[in-house]
């Protein structure tokens, strides 16, 4: 009994996966009432996932079902396929999902020619539980709707959008005072895109950060870097060169780029190189060098005739926050100092290098 209970359930939920998703039921769950007209746009085909009135009529590929009569499907195909102009169709969207209030026969066929895209009037539903999806959500509404801007911005973290609005409003100000009287908040943020986010990106994914931050993004690293390199006011000091790289002022580090093209940026490493001398008692020399050799950061260990008896080479991961002797340092307190024997230390810190391999 409970196998066919099992069976039944199954070919339920089947039936409805096999629909277009419902926007009645992701506008409850997602508490999504109070709207907001988008204007006309082109959406992705593969983000127009349901139906506000005829779900039942497609299944979720957008495909027409056989209870359904052909004709009108069959006549607005001939007419995409004569080229003729079609008004756009009409989408609600929940999040990064669109659902059509009007044009589904439009959008089944878009999909059955295989386009990409298609032009849509759109009316954007915002969700109001308080989940933290919903809160960055909605920040990135409000980001988007303040600055026009179109182009895709994925942050993973509360509070980092209102931030990027305040980059955008004084770089709106900057432009205003000088370089573009009159400039508004949407000419400001499409420069600001262009002529500082996407640099900064760039340099970001050159360096391949991203492989150290699982599970962000070049737009969270985007937002983390420069606040901690242009907030008014923060007084931390980076590494080696990267002032270099990354001005202080968000406005000299446009200007430098703008002479830039993007294949000359900057490349942000990860790693710092540093070197150790250290003097150890006699007895305990070996020992130590065992137990440097044993420590992962360690590449290399010397023992030198002379002055100082052992030279170790070492490679850390530079902080993003902190300056590079602080890393150092800490790795050299926490880890090298608390072996026994060790005597004294002095970390030196190459300024240029050559390699041969």
């Amino acid at each position: 009994m409970s196998s066919l209970a099992d069976l039944i359930k199954k070919l339920w939920r089947g039936n409805r996966n096999s629909e277009a998703k419902c926007f009645r039921e992701n506008q409850e769950c997602e508490g999504a009432f109070d709207h907001i007209d988008r204007g006309i746009c082109s959406v992705p085909l593969d983000q127009i996932v349901g139906s506000v009135g005829r779900y039942h009529d497609f299944d979720s590929q957008f495909k027409l079902k056989g209870h359904v009569p052909p004709d009108r499907f069959i006549s607005v195909k001939k007419a995409m396929r004569e080229g003729k102009s079609l008004p756009p169709v009409k989408l609600y969207k929940i999040k990064d999902e669109y659902y059509v209030l009007d044009g589904n026969h439009r959008i089944a066929a878009a999909k059955e020619f295989g386009r990409s895209d298609i032009m849509a009037k759109i009316v954007e539903f915002i969700p109001s539980s308080n989940t933290l999806e919903n809160i960055i959500y909605r920040e990135k509404s409000e980001f988007m709707e303040q600055t026009g801007l179109a182009h895709p911005i994925d942050i993973t973290e509360v509070g980092q959008f209102p931030y990027l609005l305040e980059q955008v409003e004084d770089h709106r100000a900057f432009l205003a005072g000088g370089e573009k009287p009159g400039a508004t908040l949407k000419e400001a943020a499409e420069d600001w895109y262009q002529t500082i986010y996407l640099p900064m990106i760039g340099i970001i994914g050159k360096g391949r950060l991203l492989d150290s931050f699982p599970g962000r993004t070049l737009d969270d690293l985007y937002a983390y870097i420069s606040f901690h390199q242009w907030e008014k006011g923060r007084v931390r000091h980076y590494g080696i060169g990267i002032d270099k790289l990354i001005p202080r002022d968000v406005e000299a580090f446009r200007e430098k780029m703008a002479k830039m093209n993007k294949e000359e940026y900057p490349e942000m490493l990860r790693s710092i190189t540093a070197f150790i001398t250290m003097n150890v008692e006699a007895k305990g020399e070996l020992k130590v060098v065992e137990k440097l050799f044993a420590l992962p950061e360690v590449k290399e260990v010397h023992s030198i005739h002379g002055s100082i008896d052992i030279l170790v080479k070492i490679v850390l991961t530079r902080d993003l926050l902190s300056s590079d002797a602080e890393v150092i340092g800490q790795f050299v307190h926490e880890h090298v100092r608390q072996i026994d024997g060790i005597i004294s230390t002095q970390t030196l810190i190459p300024g240029t290098s050559k390699i041969k391999n």
